[in-house]
C-alpha cells in the first residue's frame, strides 16, 4: 500500500454572473402626440393601453420615465426601434438606455 493518503479537494465552483441590466427611458417632448407615444409603447414594449398612458403621463409630468429594464442588447434594440418609429413618422420621440444602479 501507498503511504500517500488521498484527500479530495472541493472543486472550484464558477459562478455565472447575471448580465447587467439597463433601463429604457422615455424622454418627454412637446411635439409628439400623446396617442402616438401610447401606440409605440404598446407595440414595442407590449404594454396595455392603461400602462402605456401611465408611462406617457409620467414622462410628460416629470420629463423622463423608466419604461422597462432589460439586458443591454435588448434594451438598446427596443430603444432604437421605438425612437426610429417616431422619426419615421416625423416626430422627435426619443428613448435612451442607461445602466441600472
Amino acid at each position: 500500500m501507498s503511504d500517500r493518503s488521498t484527500t479530495l479537494q472541493p472543486s472550484a465552483r464558477t459562478r455565472t454572473e447575471r448580465p447587467r441590466l439597463y433601463k429604457v427611458l422615455l424622454l418627454n417632448d412637446d411635439f409628439t402626440p400623446r396617442e402616438f407615444v401610447v401606440a409605440v409603447l404598446a407595440a414595442e414594449f407590449r404594454m396595455s393601453e392603461d400602462e402605456a398612458v401611465r408611462v406617457m403621463l409620467t414622462a410628460h409630468q416629470q420629463g423622463v420615465c423608466v419604461v422597462a429594464v432589460f439586458p443591454r442588447d435588448v434594451a438598446e434594440t427596443k430603444a432604437t426601434r421605438a425612437t426610429e418609429a417616431g422619426r419615421a413618422n416625423g416626430f422627435p420621440l426619443r428613448f435612451e438606455t442607461e445602466p441600472e444602479t
